[in-house]
Formats: structure tokens, sequence, C-alpha cells
């Protein structure tokens, strides 16, 4: 994580908005902002070297690394090369993967099915967010601002010495029908020039959200995603040991705790005091709920994610 922590109250001072107001809504009371001279592959090659740290890997023995993020270095290449080269990873495959908010699961989708096909032995995913360099700091884009932090939070994927334990199953989704209720207009390459001064005027270089068909579609998709990995495992909500909730809005967490009939304390919420790190947000917060001890082994623990494009999805796995 970045060391700048930016408070409601910082917010405050620059929108109109307030403490109350920001936590009422989405639960936030802090968050972390990278300084002007941290890129998002600084951050993701800091997580990835945590990662490999904890998982006792040498970085000779990764041979694929999948990189997330909304937030790139660049237009192009992608940062995957840019992480890579930071790390010092030899000539392996990068792929760079932009399902925004569902990227981590994504990513560890991608990364099992490779491992299980037998493409590659042990793999590198990433998550990595510099989101606050794309915020309208005014009342014009609070609504978005207050929401996200930036961050990075990585995995070493590879095949389990204990039978039973790892990733039992993922479920992808995907469905642009209403893509544009979340997205980034502008720079693009749909219509020339990729950005002109009517845009920046338009503010179309921010993100725009409709908050609230976000929240209803995110309230439906998670606890379906979250069903369907349980059912392919012949198994109940009852018999979850934890859930690790993508952290968009706390409010979100709460309300798909709700519907399918589990008590807060399966849940894990970190994004009071990280906010929302989009392809960050799932490592950052099974990270956190191991810090809280959480996890232990044998324990069912299910990752559910919601978010841009729209997109979805699942993964289900014992610890």
């Amino acid at each position: 994580m970045p060391e700048r922590v930016v408070t409601n109250h910082d917010l405050a001072a620059l929108m109109t908005t307030s403490h109350d107001w920001i936590v009422e809504r989405s639960g936030i009371v802090e968050r972390r902002w990278a300084d002007p001279s941290v890129t998002g592959s600084d951050l993701a090659a800091d997580a990835c070297r945590a990662a490999l740290a904890d998982a006792r890997v040498e970085i000779g023995e990764i041979d694929c690394l999948i990189h997330a993020t909304l937030s790139p270095d660049h237009e192009f290449p992608g940062t995957g090369v840019f992480t890579q080269r930071k790390l010092g990873l030899g000539p392996i495959a990068v792929f760079d993967i932009r399902q925004q908010c569902s990227g981590f699961v994504y990513g560890l989708a991608m990364a099992d099915s490779f491992v299980r096909s037998g493409l590659y032995r042990k793999i590198l995913v990433v998550g990595a967010e510099v989101q606050s360099r794309a915020l309208d700091l005014t009342d014009r884009g609070r609504n978005v601002a207050v929401l996200f932090g930036d961050g990075a939070g990585a995995a070493v994927v590879g095949t389990s010495d204990e039978p039973g334990r790892g990733i039992l199953s993922c479920h992808l989704h995907a469905d642009g029908r209403e893509a544009e209720i979340l997205w980034l207009e502008k720079p693009g390459f749909k219509n020339p020039p990729l950005i002109s001064i009517a845009d920046l005027e338009a503010g179309r270089h921010f993100p725009f959200m409709e908050g609230r068909k976000v929240f209803k579609h995110a309230v439906t998709r998670m606890p379906e995603a979250i069903r369907e990995a349980l059912d392919a495992n012949g198994l109940t909500a009852n018999d979850l040991d934890l859930v690790i909730p993508h952290q968009a809005n706390l409010r979100i967490s709460e309300a798909v705790a709700q519907q399918l009939g589990l008590p807060p304390e399966k849940f894990h919420n970190n994004i009071q005091k990280v906010g929302n790190t989009t392809a960050a947000s799932i490592p950052l917060c099974l990270l956190d709920a191991r810090a809280a001890g959480k996890l232990h082994p044998g324990g069912l623990v299910c990752l559910a994610a919601f978010g841009a494009g729209l997109t979805w999805g699942s993964v289900l796995m014992r610890w």
C-alpha cells in the first residue's frame, strides 16, 4: 500500500462532502494514494516480491505473470512487461487483463487453468492500481472520487501438495449491454482524436458511474456467482467459512451477506481503511483477513467480484 493516507476530512477540504456522508454511503473512512513518483508497476513489483517471499518461491521458478489493472502505466504496451522488468523475470509469458474490479478473480481463473493443463507450473497473479491520478477532485466528480484508492496485491499460484486444498472451481461472467454505466470514455481509439479539448472540458477523461444501477447489478450478480460456485461443488452457503467480496462499497457487501443468509462475521471487509482498490481489492482483503486470524487450514473460502464491463465471477477454494 502507498504510504500516504487520505481521510474523508481531507476530501471534504477539496469538494462539497463530509466524513459522515461518505461513511454512510460507502463505509469508507480512509484510503491510500500513491505519490506522483510511484507507478502501478512499482506497486505491482513490490506486491509480487512480498508474495514470492511469503510463498518461499524463487523468482526463477515463475514461468508466467498475469497482471490485472484498469490504471495502466501507459496505453500500450501493457503494464505487465514493466512489472516483469522491475522484478528481473526472464522471457516468460506475460498477460495483461482489463477486467477492472473482477481482474484478480479472472486472473486466478486463468492461472488455475494454466496450472491444471500443465502449460505453466508457478504463476504470479497481481492486481495493481494507481487510480488517484484519474479522479475528478471537484464537486462534479465527488460521487466517484471518494470511493477509490491505490494499492497492489499478488499471489503465487501453483500445484498443491495437499489433496483437497487449493482452488476448487472458478466461475466467470460478463455482460456488455450496460457497459457505459461504469466506464472511462476518453482517451480512446473509437473516434479520432484520442482526446480533444472538448473532451477535457466535458470531463470525459474522468471515471463515470451511475451509482444506483451499479449497486443493483452488484447485489444481484455477486450472490449469483457465490451460489454458482457452491452448487458446482455440492455445497451450501452454510458450508462457507469466509467470503472475501470485492471491496466496492461496504453497503454492497452487507446486502450480499443478507441475501445469502450469512452473518456479518463470515464476510471480511477492509474497505474502511483502503477504499475501492479495484483489481487489488480481493488480494488486499484476503491478506487482511489472514492477518486478522480468519483463515484456517481446510476452511472453505469464496472470493467474489463485480466490476465494470459489466463483469463478475467467483473462486471457491479450500484454504
